[in-house]
């Protein structure tokens, strides 16, 4: 299936908002037996690592990316490119696999996941924003 490209920013919002949520919902629900001081800035740690170093990056190379195609129609998956993918894949099975192989204590699930989550969230917000301002 082929959308305009402005329509592959709605998607990437729509992708990464969903995950950010569900990532940021996994690490809120593992902070209510982990609650501290020390969890919430090492959440604050986590995003800010993930946000300038990553994601804020990563969005608006993609966002340029999409913005330099010639043709307005592309298949509706390329509003990432394969690196990108890759990297979703790999994160979201490292992530499976720490929490159902209980490979570290609910309190990293805590601090880690809220970090990330709102990050990735954020990015998601970032590229809706993109979407409304993409000329039409």
């Amino acid at each position: 299936m082929k959308v305009k490209k402005r329509t592959l920013l709605l998607i990437a919002a729509i992708v990464w908002l969903i995950a950010g949520y569900n990532v940021l919902n996994i690490g809120l629900k593992s902070y209510v037996n982990n609650f501290t001081i020390l969890n919430i800035i090492l959440s604050v740690i986590v995003f800010s690592l993930f946000w300038f170093k990553i994601f804020k990056t990563l969005v608006f190379k993609h966002t340029i990316r999409i913005g330099n195609f010639e043709e307005d129609l592309h298949f509706f998956l390329k509003f990432f490119d394969k690196k990108s993918f890759i990297m979703m894949f790999a994160m979201i099975t490292l992530g499976i696999c720490l929490r159902i192989f209980h490979l570290v204590p609910d309190t990293f699930i805590a601090f880690f996941y809220t970090g990330l989550g709102s990050a990735l969230f954020l990015s998601g917000l970032l590229f809706g924003y993109n979407f409304f301002k993409f000329e039409k």
